[in-house]
């Protein structure tokens, strides 16, 4: 038996290949497939079964795409509950249900807690031991160091969830030995669970003997779940009933198109339509078009291009060199496809046609720390790093809050936009310049230059 894990930085997902016999089962599959047909292909393998753990919220699954492509048989759990359910057809699986394939036997149990419906998989591999287990993958149930987040369906269903995420870790996963390999669907980084561990896998044991949730009662349990959930992606539940009804295909990538200067000019002029700037914040400082949005390319750009961008956009992409694939592939993988095209040959050319363009100031630290008192310091980061020690007088709003709570900053003052490193606050300064902020500035380097300079910072 052989185990493949397969990693999406940003999203910090991982999904996995485990195969026997020139057989394989994929397991929790991202939008972009051709990874695991490759691997297959690559390892002479038979892709059987594709499966996945829960309807997820925070990425297009592939699992329907993928099955449907290789021939495989689609397996997903039926303890589904409204109101999310399976749509595309499947093989339906529940508590104790098997796949076998070559030596390894992949047994199903029920864990709910993150999702209702979510299914974890003991693997047997029988060309050595057919009765001990020596994998779980636990999919967001349960993560190295943490385990899932129980208040996806909201507030109405989280306490409920969370007694079930208690009973899955200490009734429907007891039995298990220590020994057993555990492989989950995230890691560090992931907003599916809190203070995830940078490590890929661990051991059933280890984890029964580290994580201070094995050790609380019931009652505890839940209050110390419930009070430790991270900040909810607002793209969180589109992405769960997408993933219901089964994401569309995308082995042509969306987006493939140059445009030119004179065609992205009348695009960018419909309401319909964002212009979304890939480059660094400082390059999109020194010169952007009107109106656009700076998320920049890299591994963060799904998760805030997800939360940041709204579904009914249709989107025109501008770097300094024309087309950028990977963050064409990175957009879909929050299903971000009604992408125009790209600006051929990138800002310059924009420039060099003589069109309009708009900067952004990025101040240095010294500049904030010297500025005048009618500036309004707004500070994107989140809670734990808020908490952390800010700039004295700033003004908390949470990034993913901004595009709601942006009628709390005055429109009469300096915005001076702050969060961890300057990617962040370049976010927050374009959001706010597109909603017609007058003056707006990003502070360069963030508050990680802030404190490398000893400038002085209070805690609430």
């Amino acid at each position: 038996m052989k185990i493949k894990q397969f990693e999406v930085a940003g999203l910090a997902q991982y999904s996995y290949v485990v195969s026997s016999e020139a057989e394989a089962i994929v397991i929790d599959p991202m939008r972009d497939f051709e990874r695991y047909s490759a691997y297959a292909q690559e390892q002479d393998l038979t892709i059987r079964y594709v499966t996945e753990t829960h309807i997820h919220a925070d990425f297009a699954s592939g699992a329907p795409a993928l099955a449907e492509a290789t021939g495989a048989e689609l397996a997903l759990s039926s303890h589904v509950e409204d109101p999310y359910r399976y749509v595309p057809k499947h093989r339906p699986l529940r508590d104790g249900d098997t796949l076998r394939f070559g030596k390894v036997r992949l047994a199903a149990v029920h864990t709910p807690g993150h999702t209702p419906e979510h299914l974890s998989f003991v693997v047997y591999d029988e060309a050595h031991n057919a009765s001990e287990p020596v994998a779980l993958f636990s999919g967001d149930f349960l993560f190295v160091g943490s385990l899932g987040r129980p208040d996806l369906l909201g507030d109405d269903a989280k306490e409920q969830l969370a007694h079930e995420l208690y009973r899955s870790l200490h009734r429907r996963i007891a039995s298990l030995p220590d020994g057993v390999q555990v492989y989950p669907g995230h890691g560090a980084g992931s907003l599916c669970g809190s203070g995830i561990s940078e490590r890929a896998e661990s051991t059933l044991g280890y984890e029964r003997a580290t994580q201070p949730s094995f050790k609380l009662g019931e009652e505890a349990f839940v209050h110390e779940i419930l009070a430790s959930v991270p900040a909810m992606p607002s793209y969180y539940p589109r992405m769960k009933a997408l993933n219901a009804k089964g994401a569309a295909s995308v082995a042509m990538l969306p987006g493939g198109k140059a445009l030119t200067v004179a065609e992205v000019a009348v695009l960018s002029s419909h309401a319909d339509v964002a212009v979304l700037d890939l480059r660094r914040p400082e390059a999109f400082g020194g010169a952007h078009l009107p109106g656009a949005i700076n998320i920049g390319a890299g591994q963060n750009l799904s998760l805030w291009a997800g939360w940041m961008i709204g579904p009914d956009k249709r989107l025109v992409l501008v770097n300094d060199q024309g087309d950028d694939e990977e963050s064409r592939r990175a957009l879909a993988r929050v299903s971000i496809d009604r992408i125009e095209g790209f600006l051929k040959k990138g800002m310059p050319a924009w420039i060099d046609a003589g069109m309009e363009f708009t900067r952004t100031v990025q101040l240095s630290t010294t500049e904030v720390n010297e500025r005048g008192s009618d500036a309004q310091v707004v500070d994107v980061r989140n809670e734990k790093e808020w908490a952390s020690g800010h700039v004295q007088d700033a003004m908390h709003i949470p990034l993913g809050e901004l595009p709601q709570r942006a009628g709390e900053i005055s429109r009469n003052s300096p915005v001076i936009t702050v969060c961890g490193s300057g990617y962040r606050s370049s976010i927050a300064a374009s959001l706010l310049q597109a909603q017609g902020f007058p003056n707006v500035s990003s502070m360069d380097g963030g508050m990680t230059a802030w404190n490398k300079r000893k400038l002085p910072t209070v805690r609430p």
